[in-house]
């Protein structure tokens, strides 16, 4: 099949006030297929984050270019959707309106725009909380209004920075299923970041794995588990067998950040 996202030769390094280098990434070379999951896993401060934001058109590349369609990504575009850690919602909009502002923006017509609405705020579990704030909603909540906004404008690719990770363990194993069955649905290509190395594998068809910072991709590990998934495959043998291996390999890219 052929790949949707293509990352190519793409380094990126800073440049302080003073001209201080900093390379976050060394040169990857990375292809991501449509209808695939592939998360990117690896120690904080690797450039994970840095490379989603490539990705997204919010940051651009020192070297080397991105391809979506085998078009050049040269900045923001409605063809990918991205959801931060942080709850990126407008705290003046209701919920309903916060998942249609993308669509309002575009044009789209009242009855189209809550008919699309109304599909995934059901598809998130938020019925009956259209008219809600977000200071008004959990964070759990509040994280499920900005995933179907980021769905409602119907995007090429998903794009995720470690979404789940402000939340409590019990309702990030909740939005993990909820996400990976709506993905399940809607067959979206999802590039999701996470340092949590369970929801790596429980997530994913394919985990890449980063080095330490200056960040590359090291390794990537097929996950080959049957859908839908259930949570309890997190206890079977072969779960354990590949978090042993991505635990082992995320401790000694720690221990070597640790080092410089």
């Amino acid at each position: 099949m052929q790949s949707q996202l293509s990352i190519r030769s793409v380094s990126r390094t800073f440049i302080g006030n003073r001209g201080q280098r900093t390379q976050a990434l060394l040169p990857i070379d990375f292809e991501v297929r449509e209808n695939d999951f592939v998360t990117v896993l690896g120690p904080s401060g690797c450039g994970k984050s840095t490379l989603l934001r490539i990705v997204a058109g919010l940051d651009h590349p020192s070297e080397g270019r991105v391809l979506l369609d085998g078009q050049s990504i040269e900045g923001p575009g409605a063809d990918r959707g991205m959801v931060f850690q942080s709850y990126t919602l407008f705290p003046w909009l209701t919920i309903a309106q916060n998942i249609r502002f993308g669509l309002r923006e575009r044009g789209m017509g009242e009855a189209e725009q809550k008919e699309r609405s109304d599909y995934f705020i059901a598809k998130v579990g938020l019925r009956g909380f259209e008219s809600h704030y977000p200071k008004q909603l959990s964070g759990g909540m509040q994280q499920r209004t900005a995933i179907a906004r980021a769905l409602a404008n119907d995007p090429k690719i998903l794009l995720l920075d470690e979404p789940f990770g402000a939340l409590d363990n019990q309702t990030r194993v909740l939005m993990q299923e909820l996400l990976l069955g709506i993905w399940e649905s809607a067959q979206k290509t999802v590039l999701f970041v996470t340092h949590d190395i369970d929801e790596a594998i429980f997530m994913a068809n394919r985990v890449a794995v980063f080095s330490a910072r200056p960040g590359r991709i090291k390794s990537e590990i097929a996950v080959d588990f049957p859908h839908p998934r259930h949570y309890t495959i997190k206890t079977s043998p072969e779960f354990m067998e590949i978090k042993a291996r991505l635990t082992e390999e995320i401790r000694a890219e720690s221990m070597a950040a640790a080092e410089h």
